[in-house]
């Protein structure tokens, strides 16, 4: 029997908005004291009104665009009940059937293959508080509550853990040229739970599980491929699974542990949030925000190979840091500007000195930044001169 992987994606990013979601408290990932950025609205204390943050909105409609989604015109919260500790209101104001961004697609290199992977929907929600551990007690440290989270949500278009693997990091790229979130893994900026499934090659898909825990690109590749071992086990054994699941990662046995059986939407039994009026979205705020998108990594990445003959690996890491992409183009304007005023010097020699220009960057100049523990900003003078000298010195 021949086996498909169906894997979706279901991605939390934090936004770096200056304030939460739905009030004036500090959004901070990291605080000096628990409990240090809170107030009446984000502690959940009854009579508050939320009042909407404006550039959070804005974050949201410009990620959805980065990733094809269609702006809605019309947009509207809801709540989302269900009884957990860390939810001071008992409910999460998220979105629900009318959210901000739908219908989208992202692009991701897979080896030398274009992958196309479409998005269900992009919405903004509040996080929750976070729940601390030690030996005597678990307490709850509300800094996080209220803070703005967007999830972005696939369709089950991924075909194995590699594929999934690159996938989120093509969108933590994405994050990054847009500068709306650190989408830091291991500070818990970027979350990740992954619905997985098999099915036989054209049949139907099959009830899903959903791992969560997942801390690291590496956790989730490893309990992805976990998973499709222990899914081909129950198939073999003509017990494939018939109800959908949640499976938590654990990543010191190297395998998925059951949780619960997988709740359905009417468990959280959505209604709209009566304190919060619709968002109407015009078209020409909707035009001003795409205009605002930079070309993103993908596109760049993919320029970078062609226009520059740059090789796949050297345009993946080029591209990965914005400020650097768009220095090492002003270097390679400069080596043309250098060769035009130079008549012993070929214009077919730029894509060598383009290479040695590169090479430079992605060694000499990262190995600098590193030990110093600088920005690309903040070397600048350096390295053109440093580019510059090394491409005359090749002559």
């Amino acid at each position: 029997m021949e086996l498909e992987t169906i894997i979706g994606l279901e991605i939390h990013v934090h936004l770096n908005t200056k304030s939460k979601l739905f009030c004036s408290c500090r959004n901070v990932s990291a605080a000096d004291r628990p409990n240090q950025y809170v107030c009446p609205v984000c502690m959940g204390f009854p009579g508050t009104l939320p009042v909407t943050n404006a550039q959070a909105i804005e974050w949201t409609a410009l990620a959805g665009l980065a990733l094809g989604c269609t702006i809605a015109k019309h947009a509207t919260f809801a709540r989302k009940s269900y009884f957990y500790p860390d939810l001071p209101k008992g409910y999460q104001i998220s979105q629900y059937d009318e959210p901000l961004c739908i219908h989208g697609e992202a692009h991701v290199f897979v080896g030398d293959t274009d992958r196309h992977v479409r998005i269900e929907r992009v919405h903004l929600e509040e996080d929750a508080a976070k729940n601390v551990h030690t030996k005597d007690a678990t307490r709850i440290d509300h800094n996080r509550a209220g803070t703005p989270l967007i999830e972005i949500v696939t369709a089950p278009d991924l075909r194995s853990p590699q594929e999934a693997k690159m996938f989120l990091e093509e969108l933590q790229r994405t994050m990054w040229y847009l500068r709306i979130s650190n989408a830091d893994m291991e500070n818990g900026d970027l979350r990740v739970d992954a619905n997985i499934s098999l099915r036989e090659q054209g049949g139907k898909l099959s009830p899903k599980t959903e791992i969560k825990n997942l801390n690291s690109f590496r956790a989730v590749e490893r309990a992805l491929a976990y998973e499709i071992e222990r899914q081909q086990k129950l198939w073999e054994a003509g017990t494939p699974p018939t109800t959908s699941s949640t499976r938590g990662w654990n990543d010191e046995k190297g395998q998925t542990v059951e949780q619960r059986v997988k709740e359905a939407e009417a468990d959280y039994r959505y209604f709209p949030e009566p304190d919060i009026p619709p968002l109407v979205l015009e078209p020409s705020w909707v035009e001003k925000l795409r205009i605002a998108l930079p070309e993103l990594p993908h596109a760049k990445e993919e320029r970078f190979r062609r226009q520059y003959q740059m090789a796949p690996a050297d345009a993946r890491l080029i591209t990965t840091d914005r400020s650097l992409a768009d220095f090492a183009e002003n270097v390679f304007s400069e080596i043309g500007e250098w060769v035009a005023e130079r008549p012993d010097v070929e214009q077919r020699e730029i894509p060598l000195l383009e290479k040695l220009a590169t090479n430079y960057l992605l060694g000499d100049f990262r190995r600098l930044l590193s030990d110093a523990k600088a920005t690309v900003a903040d070397r600048k003078s350096v390295v053109r001169m440093n580019c510059v000298v090394s491409c005359r010195t090749s002559h």
